[in-house]
């Protein structure tokens, strides 16, 4: 088992299927960062919810889940857009951590190429 799990979305809604990858991680971590990625963008068709919305969205979909709030960060990480940088970027403003959870394929190869373990997680059906 790991000690902490990082997981990146947008969370533009934050849905029954990121609900599902959580508690997946949780079974093989004791704990989760989930990060709030580009926190600077809302208001937007791709992008309606402020970052404040998506943290207390996923907190609320966590805790009627009953998932123990001592098991998990919600934290939200403005985005660079700029690859070079932006695992560093990520890793400055979250607790350390052991493995990265994504399907995400660019995010999968940043932090590969970072140094990250990197582990994917199955899709909800």
């Amino acid at each position: 088992m790991f000690s902490r799990a990082l997981y990146v979305g947008r969370f533009q809604p934050f849905h029954l299927g990121h609900l599902e990858a959580v508690k997946y991680i949780l079974e093989r971590a004791e704990e989760i960062i989930i990060v709030i990625g580009s926190s600077q963008h809302s208001h937007t068709l791709e992008n309606p919810f402020t970052a404040g919305e998506r943290v207390l969205m996923v907190r609320l979909a966590l805790d009627e889940a009953g998932i123990n709030p001592s098991r998990y960060y919600i934290i939200p990480v403005v985005d660079l857009d700029v690859h070079g940088i932006w695992v560093p970027h990520v890793v400055s403003h979250v607790p350390k951590f052991d493995v990265v959870y994504t399907n995400e394929p660019l995010t999968r190869r940043l932090f590969m190429e970072g140094g990250f373990k990197v582990e994917p997680i199955p899709f909800y059906k």
